[in-house]
């Protein structure tokens, strides 16, 4: 298969690393990501996503390692949806307070908030890549979303229902 060099697409992904590196995986926030139950490999995953697209922006991306860096995306948003949320403040209380307290702080409002646009994004991604997919379809050729079972429950996951 081709590889993905279309412009929008690298510009999605360069806006969801850039995102997730600024509001979700940020330094007072991060120590209590790593504390998530996933395994190395979805972490990997999340990382090639959110912090390699320079490996990938010139020679092109391979649709079927995005969709798995995106399943692995979604299964961290709903890790932290379920694990973070719930009780962020009390697990940030116990971090001394410091002259990045007000930082600290405004971070911990806005996850939620940042989470979700987070899923949003590469819900967004998702469905553009689909699209994209669905039109390299030939009578030899079945889409390649089609055959990893996994994302299936990546609508679920990213929406939280």
């Amino acid at each position: 298969m081709d590889r993905i060099k279309d412009a929008h697409i690298i510009r999605q992904i360069e806006l969801i690393g850039e995102h997730y590196r600024t509001n979700i995986s940020n330094r007072f926030l991060r120590p209590l990501l790593l504390q998530l139950q996933l395994d190395k490999n979805t972490w990997d995953q999340i990382e090639l996503l959110t912090e390699k697209v320079e490996l990938f922006r010139y020679q092109g991306f391979h649709l079927d390692e995005l969709y798995r860096q995106i399943y692995a995306c979604a299964r961290f948003v709903e890790t932290a949806r379920n694990n973070i949320i719930p009780n962020l403040r009390s697990k940030l209380s116990h971090i001394p307070n410091g002259p990045d307290k007000i930082l600290r702080d405004m971070a911990a409002s806005n996850f939620g908030s940042n989470l979700q646009v987070f899923a949003d994004n590469l819900n967004e991604l998702y469905l553009g890549l689909v699209e994209m997919d669905k039109s390299f379809v030939t009578k030899n050729r079945t889409p390649v979303y089609s055959q990893i079972p996994e994302l299936y429950n990546v609508g679920r996951l990213l929406v939280g229902h």
